[in-house]
């Protein structure tokens, strides 16, 4: 079977991601297809990774860790940036064509006949529950020693939530999906919650709030599983950036070298990693923590080594614009993530002279009223000379005119470019020609039009 032909297939479905609708998450569905399949995603020990921010960047660490022990690792992560197989990958790297073909065939021959009245309830099945079958099946077919599955939304309700895990990671919590999630920190870590598995060990990242710790205590009490949370674990934590070479290799550009220290490793972390920014430096101690509890045989050494070779596309990525200037890509799309790239972008380039270029466009749910004062400093000024928005491809539903009425309140001055094709290849082109800095900012949707742009393909 072609690849396009399932991917087809597969978008005949309902898709969230799309098409955002309410009441179309459960459990059952899932459980009812894995068993159809001889439950799959028993297949290898795995983690199970949930987190409003940062489950992507700790998904990567940790199957990279794994990866250095020496364990052949299956990752599912969401979304991809330039093909959809990047989400069902060996460690980030696709596997062998056969085994994605040998899956969707023997996936679509069996879901077809089972949509003939067979199922357990009346509801459909959707993309994102067959999307999740596909990567069991994938990684029992390619014999995966260990399995890291990233939550796709929420975490008690999503299509991940069947398997087993060694442990639960549980990173940020932040308001966001409130219309799917709940309309407060305690309700959304509530469902964050629910990935925790009976006598199974969970690790936190530090609680937003009182409320949040909360949460995660009582319904760790009530699965007896033991509870670790970041802060409690974490004794010293520091980081300082570095420029390496002028090269075009991706992330090649700009380092962060990193001092972790905890009583659960028998010596300081210390790694230089190719992912930037305080919430990283985070994140990499949770991707190490996590390994540290649930594979305790894997050495300091081991740790290290794989954080340093764990990268993901679109967290500030630095890119050279052909022989001109440089552009920045991160696909931060919350207040809180924007307010940390900004943060990060400052300590990096405060002293750059360089001119320095916003592209920016988000969707059409986002909290665009407090994003925008982020892009301006303490004095009001505006940390860009030139800021142009644009819309997000028919993939993702957004509200550029929304963005542009936030960006005029809050005093930017901006450009509104529509035609995000145009807008990537303009705002380029300017970077290319001033020898400037381009931030692209505000969603992994513009991230992968621009990747998949001319100037990189």
């Amino acid at each position: 079977m072609k690849s396009d032909d399932f991917k087809n297939w597969l978008d005949s479905f309902l898709n969230f991601e799309r098409l955002p609708t309410k009441n179309i998450f459960w459990l059952d569905t899932i459980e009812w297809l894995c068993a159809q399949f001889g439950d799959p995603q028993k297949s290898a020990p795995c983690v199970h990774v949930a987190g409003s921010k940062g489950k992507g960047s700790v998904s990567r660490m940790v199957s990279s860790i794994l990866t250095q022990s020496g364990k052949k690792t299956g990752l599912y992560t969401s979304p991809h940036i330039k093909d959809f197989y990047e989400r069902i990958s060996q460690n980030g790297e696709l596997f062998e064509d056969s085994i994605y073909e040998t899956c969707a065939k023997q996936m679509q021959e069996k879901i077809d006949a089972l949509k003939n009245g067979r199922l357990p309830s009346d509801r459909q099945i959707t993309w994102f529950e067959l999307v999740t079958l596909y990567a069991f099946l994938c990684f029992r077919e390619a014999k995966t020693d260990a399995n890291v599955f990233e939550v796709g939304l929420g975490g008690r309700l999503d299509a991940t939530n069947i398997v087993k895990p060694k442990i639960s990671v549980i990173n940020t919590i932040e308001l966001e999906h409130t219309e799917f999630l709940g309309d407060t920190l305690e309700k959304i870590a509530g469902e964050k919650a629910g990935i925790i598995k009976e006598n199974t060990p969970v690790l936190c990242a530090e609680p937003t709030s009182a409320g949040v710790r909360k949460v995660f205590e009582e319904a760790a009490k009530k699965m007896k599983a033991p509870l670790y949370f970041a802060d409690e674990l974490l004794e010293e934590l520091e980081f300082s950036f570095e420029k390496g070479k002028q090269d075009k290799n991706d992330g090649g550009q700009y380092f962060m070298n990193v001092t972790m220290r905890s009583k659960i490793f028998s010596r300081p972390i210390k790694a230089r990693l190719r992912l930037l920014g305080k919430v990283q430096a985070q994140n990499a101690f949770l991707a190490a923590a996590a390994v540290k509890l649930a594979f305790p045989e894997i050495s300091e050494e081991t740790i290290e080594r794989g954080l340093e070779k764990a990268y993901l596309p679109a967290r500030f990525q630095t890119i050279q614009v052909k022989e001109g200037g440089l552009l920045v890509l991160d696909g931060a799309h919350t207040v809180n993530s924007i307010k940390g790239t900004m943060e990060t972008f400052n300590a990096i380039f405060s002293d750059d002279k360089r001119k320095k270029n916003l592209l920016f466009a988000c969707a059409a749910d986002k909290d665009v009223r407090h994003i925008a004062p982020l892009f301006k400093n303490q004095d009001g000024k505006s940390f860009f000379e030139k800021c142009v928005i644009t819309k997000l491809s028919s993939a993702k539903q957004s509200d550029p005119k929304k963005t542009a009425q936030a960006f005029k309140e809050c005093g930017l001055n901006f450009s509104l470019e529509e035609n995000y094709s145009k807008a990537i290849k303009e705002s380029l082109d300017a970077a290319q020609k001033e020898k400037a800095i381009l931030l692209a900012t505000g969603s992994f949707y513009l991230a992968a039009e621009i990747l998949c742009s001319d100037y990189f393909m």
